[in-house]
């Protein structure tokens, strides 16, 4: 019998640390192939961890509510073999060369010389993929010097779409038939990254003063949620990072509000979907963000990340108060109808708590609807590591001047503010307000005679 530690797996870039939520296994209890010990819980998602080996859950390393550090020993296994087994004597290995001919003992050399050239060969660094990868088929990957190019386009069947051992095996297998892409002679050895800059990489540690308040006997005390103490260290540490400023402007959506009015019982009846102002919001913003794409960045030491991908983060109210972000990714090139279909699926799933880790990440810019809750406007803060989040108001009828050819007269009008917080290190106040008018212009300019 062997023993296999259960590491605490890389869950996002972003992501160093989780809470241990759940223990769905007991010590004593068997253990198949990938299939889930314990649950654990980010300030972004919470998901199950499956076992890379079958085995007997020998022990368990931390308690519930623990906070693990990602790559820490979770839970021994107990498998069956023996490590030592494949060992052979030194002695025994002697005396079988002293035996050996010399063409016999050149034969067996070659491949000898060979495995040790492909064992000291660079591997890749699969901590540069943003998947998630088991140890055990990291092991089989550096051994058959599959890539991690490769390694990102095997299909995976298990939770969630992982690798398994199965997968990786049968790639292999396709690889050999001359079914697979590269062979390991033809894949080409990985650059290694150049070492950090200490200087720039260092960073002066901000400290944070915490208040202590007195409580009396009549007050009651209530413990910070696990979500809610990430999330509250999470805004503290923007506000440290970003220079917020914000811009304001009010819009009048008369032209939207009657054209959804119009179009929205024909739009349920049609997709089975429900059409919120949302994505009509989303669908404005993901074009302002094309228009300007130095909001849609992120900020790197001395550098600027300019993003390829419109990924906007819509900020989702849970039944606990708490909030979470799931991304709509590429935004910008969904319709209207595909819009709102992943609106309306991010938002539910959200609710129940069920999306994936992949879903609340790699987003480049947050809007936040401050108006479900009756705001007229509010000051939101950046979403780290973006540089932008726009706050959506209340939608009021107000008395408004109305311009026309014939004169100005009063009128009942559809109107809201737009809340652009942006960080000022990078976005400067022209660039910020320029952004907002962007998104009032069109929806503003909205087409009442619009198909969808």
């Amino acid at each position: 019998m062997s023993k296999f530690e259960l590491k605490l797996p890389q869950m996002g870039e972003s992501v160093a640390e989780a809470t241990l939520t759940t223990w769905l296994k007991e010590v004593g209890d068997t253990i198949e192939m990938d299939e889930a010990v314990f649950e654990i819980a980010t300030d972004k998602v919470d998901s199950e961890v499956p076992s890379e080996v079958e085995g007997v859950l020998l022990e368990k390393l931390f308690e519930v509510d623990d906070v693990i550090k990602v790559g820490q020993t979770v839970a021994v296994i107990e498998i069956e073999g023996d490590t030592s087994s494949n060992s052979t004597p030194a002695q025994e290995t002697d005396s079988e060369e002293e035996t050996l001919p010399e063409e016999v003992r050149a034969t067996v050399e070659q491949p000898m010389i060979q495995a040790k050239e492909t064992v000291a060969a660079p591997v890749a660094d699969f901590s540069s993929s943003e998947r998630f990868y088991s140890p055990l088929v990291k092991n089989i990957a550096k051994q058959e010097s599959i890539s991690i190019q490769e390694l990102d386009s095997i299909e995976g069947t298990g939770l969630e779409g992982r690798v398994t051992k199965n997968d990786i095996l049968a790639y292999i297998d396709q690889r050999k038939n001359g079914d697979g892409s590269q062979t390991p002679a033809t894949q080409q050895a990985p650059v290694p990254k150049p070492a950090p800059d200490k200087e720039k990489q260092a960073a002066p540690e901000v400290s944070h003063k915490v208040t202590t308040a007195k409580a009396s006997e009549a007050d009651e005390v209530i413990p910070m949620t696990r979500m809610g103490k990430l999330i509250a260290q999470h805004m503290t540490d923007s506000i440290s990072t970003s220079a917020h400023v914000q811009s304001f402007i009010e819009v009048d959506v008369t032209k939207v509000v009657n054209w959804r009015n119009k179009v929205k019982e024909s739009f349920e009846k049609r997709e089975g979907e429900k059409l919120t102002f949302t994505p009509i919001f989303m669908e404005a913003v993901a074009k302002a963000l094309k228009k300007f794409p130095m909001v849609n960045i992120s900020v790197s030491g001395d550098s600027v990340i300019k993003k390829k991908n419109i990924n906007i983060g819509m900020a989702a109210a849970l039944p606990d108060g708490n909030l979470i972000v799931p991304v709509i990714k590429n935004a910008d090139q969904l319709n209207l109808v595909g819009m709102a279909k992943v609106v309306n699926d991010l938002a539910n799933r959200a609710r129940t708590n069920n999306l994936k880790p992949d879903e609340v990440k790699d987003g480049t810019y947050t809007v936040t609807n401050v108006g479900t809750f009756g705001s007229v406007f509010g000051t939101p803060i950046i979403n780290q590591p973006q540089v932008g989040i726009l706050a959506l108001g209340a939608i009021r009828k107000v008395p408004a001047v109305i311009e026309t050819a014939e004169g100005d007269f009063i009128g009942i009008r559809s109107k809201m503010f737009l809340s652009h917080s942006y960080d000022h290190r990078v976005v400067n106040g022209a660039m910020g307000g320029m952004f907002v008018k962007a998104v009032a212009d069109y929806l503003e300019d909205w087409d009442a005679q619009r198909e969808i």
